[in-house]
């Protein structure tokens, strides 16, 4: 496996957003057969270290590829933009005055306890939003609008993180 190869081709996957999840995993769960390091445990020792690095290698694609926020700044890094978002953040400044505004929600039910159906109804919209800003991300990289794709990635990181950050306190409230 040589690790010049992008991690679209590792899979034998066009670099795109819209991606077959299911030939994937299918290829993904094949590499990990055949090339996992326990396989290897008889050979010499850079034999075996090569087999641990391309493993590392395969699971690092698949989990860059599989999770739609490090897609779509591997897509982008991938056509030279520098997608590091702790450097990057939207200028937009609606969507930053509505994200203010639902983190003081979320705060309120982490500072309340509940109630569990406010968290509920917070949930749905905030995975509607992620969506939403998903399929933009998606339209713009499509048409080669790179840098608008770029500035949206960094509304993606907003609200993936806002998503996490409720799931989190969903997991934290079934402990109560």
């Amino acid at each position: 496996m040589n690790n010049s190869k992008n991690f679209f081709e590792i899979f034998s996957l066009p670099e795109a957003w819209e991606l077959d999840f299911e030939a994937l995993d299918t290829k993904f769960r094949a590499l990990q057969k055949v090339l996992h390091p326990d396989g290897y445990a008889n050979k010499n020792d850079f034999e075996q270290r090569l087999a641990v690095q391309t493993a590392a290698t395969i699971n690092q694609a698949y989990q860059t590829i599989k999770n739609p926020l490090s897609r779509a700044q591997y897509l982008l890094e991938l056509k030279g933009l520098d997608a590091d978002q702790e450097s990057h953040i939207t200028s937009d400044g609606q969507f930053l005055m509505n994200q203010m505004l639902l983190r003081e929600q979320l705060s309120e039910i982490k500072a309340n306890k509940g109630p569990k159906q406010a968290l509920t109804a917070l949930s749905i919209d905030a995975n509607k939003t992620a969506i939403a800003i998903q399929n933009e991300f998606a339209s713009q990289y499509q048409v080669e609008a790179y840098n608008e794709a770029f500035s949206t990635l960094a509304k993606m990181q907003f609200a993936t993180k806002f998503v996490n950050d409720i799931s989190e306190l969903e997991a934290d409230l079934e402990e109560l």
